[in-house]
């Protein structure tokens, strides 16, 4: 499967931005979708993921309460709706897919990412 994920911009401190991942190939619906971000000098985070199926979600306690994940299984595609943006959001963000017959959110052990969107916000 690739990924495309787009979405990414500046944006002020509380605000909020909407990143979407579109998945090319079929069977979308039986991969779990995550996301992922880097900031400059750090390593790659979890930051939420999504089940196949029924949709359950995980996040980090870092945006917990200020992203949503959300999956079009129709459009092939994930969502990761950010409000209440903070500077420490300030990242590149990568979509990811793993295939699994598990009806649970995915913290880690992704097969297929996307490039990264970027999202920078100002304080």
């Amino acid at each position: 499967v690739q990924l495309q994920a787009s979405g990414g911009g500046l944006v002020q401190a509380g605000g909020s931005l909407r990143l979407s991942c579109a998945a090319s190939g079929r069977a979308f619906n039986t991969y779990a979708m995550g996301w992922f971000r880097q900031a400059p000098g750090r390593e790659r985070e979890f930051v939420t993921s999504i089940s196949r199926g029924s949709g359950a979600t995980s996040y980090a306690d870092s945006v917990k309460g200020r992203f949503t994940i959300a999956r079009d299984n129709a459009k092939n595609t994930v969502y990761l709706q950010m409000n209440s943006l903070k500077p420490e959001d300030t990242a590149v963000y990568y979509c990811a897919a793993k295939y699994t017959r598990l009806m649970v959110p995915l913290t880690g052990s992704y097969d297929y990412w996307g490039q990264g969107t970027l999202v920078t916000v100002s304080s």
